[in-house]
């Protein structure tokens, strides 16, 4: 019998969700607390490669996640120049192994609602509207209190809330993410025909313009600039300008940048907690440990081995003891350390210009890190 009978998961991002049907389909009794009234609807698009792809796999949503989403197996390159000048096309590593695709695009939306469905299917519970605004604990049970005046117990309480994890705060772990330098703009918008697979394009008035697509009919565009305050800007119309540099699919994209896009801009930023990532019996996942910049689209995955890891600890320990969630973070930690720096360095050599890093082995770093199953 598992040791913990009775787990909160604090959050309802992917990597909650992931953790919450693992722990559900063994029989566990699973509450996700979320603080939203509902399932959000918004958000652009996610790449996912193959390491994530191989645990959906597993969890047996691969079929629908195909369905809804744009998989391929190639990368592209092109000049910042009007013509979008195609430089190389390079075959992406299948890390997920030869029956995966390298990558699969999807709209977030998509992704959340199959992984939530998965999770309800197995029986989790995800409670809308339930902030969580204090805990304490004992050597038994982790008692957690609402914005709504609740007072609810667990054997295990996992903090799978987000960057500014207010878990993370409760149970006294400082680090906090920190700004790199750079913010990103994102717009979800119509597919041109013409794209297939995430071009790149390096240098122009952005750090970075590129764009996947993620499904018959849609796709996300992104540009990467010096981070600066963008708020109450006009994201479609900057946008746009940023835009005018960049030819072939960029000219329809820039068509789709009207009043009525879906444009959003966020800053880049990183933390990795490197000491322990619980207390007692409350547990940190995703980016509530550890976090990074997209450069390299790992985050996602980094949060779904997460769970797939801290599933397997807990499944099979005798007791709920400091050392079963120790062995989750070491088991972790290397790997989580790997991908977190190498999405840094991606980024702190664009903004310092330099045109001899050895990006094709930073790739090939991660790429035989991440290939090899949790």
């Amino acid at each position: 019998m598992p040791v913990a009978q009775k787990v909160a998961i604090v959050g309802s991002g992917i990597g909650g969700l992931t953790l919450a049907a693992l722990l559900a389909d063994a029989g566990l009794d699973v509450e996700v607390l979320e603080r939203a009234q509902a399932p959000s609807t918004l958000g652009s698009g996610i790449t996912l490669q193959g390491n994530a792809l191989r645990i959906f796999r597993d969890l047996g949503i691969w079929p629908q996640l195909l369905e809804k989403g744009y998989p391929f197996d190639t990368l592209g390159l092109r000049a910042p120049d009007p013509e979008a000048t195609v430089l190389a096309v390079l075959d992406d590593v299948r890390v997920g192994g030869n029956d995966l695709p390298a990558t699969l695009g999807i709209p977030r939306p998509e992704l959340a609602a199959i992984v939530r469905a998965r999770a309800e299917q197995a029986g989790a519970v995800i409670r809308y509207g339930t902030a969580v605004v204090g805990l304490e604990q004992t050597d038994e049970a982790v008692s957690i209190s609402t914005a709504t005046g609740q007072r609810l117990s667990y054997d295990l309480l996992v903090g799978a809330d987000g960057l500014n994890s207010s878990v993370r705060s409760a149970i006294g772990i400082e680090e906090r993410p920190r700004r790199t330098g750079m913010g990103i703009w994102r717009a979800f918008v119509p597919r041109p025909a013409e794209v297939t697979r995430t071009d790149l394009y390096y240098g122009g008035p952005a750090y970075i313009a590129g764009y996947c697509p993620t499904g018959p009919d849609t796709m996300y565009a992104y540009l990467v600039e010096d981070a600066q305050d963008r708020h109450g800007a006009d994201g479609p119309a900057i946008m746009g300008g940023l835009a005018a540099a960049y030819g072939g699919p960029w000219t329809e994209i820039r068509r789709s940048l009207d009043e009525h896009a879906n444009v959003n801009y966020t800053h880049f930023t990183t933390h990795l907690v490197e000491g322990p990532w619980h207390r007692g019996r409350v547990v940190l996942l995703g980016d509530a440990a550890h976090s990074c910049p997209p450069t390299i689209a790992q985050g996602a995955a980094m949060a779904v081995e997460d769970a797939a890891v801290l599933a397997d600890e807990v499944l099979r320990a005798d007791a709920l003891e400091d050392a079963v969630l120790a062995r989750y973070r070491d088991r972790r930690l290397p790997r989580a350390r790997t991908v977190v720096e190498a999405s840094v360095q991606l980024g702190q050599w664009m903004l310092e210009g330099r045109r001899d890093a050895d990006v094709p082995g930073l790739m090939h770093l991660v790429s035989d890190t991440v290939k090899v199953p949790v």
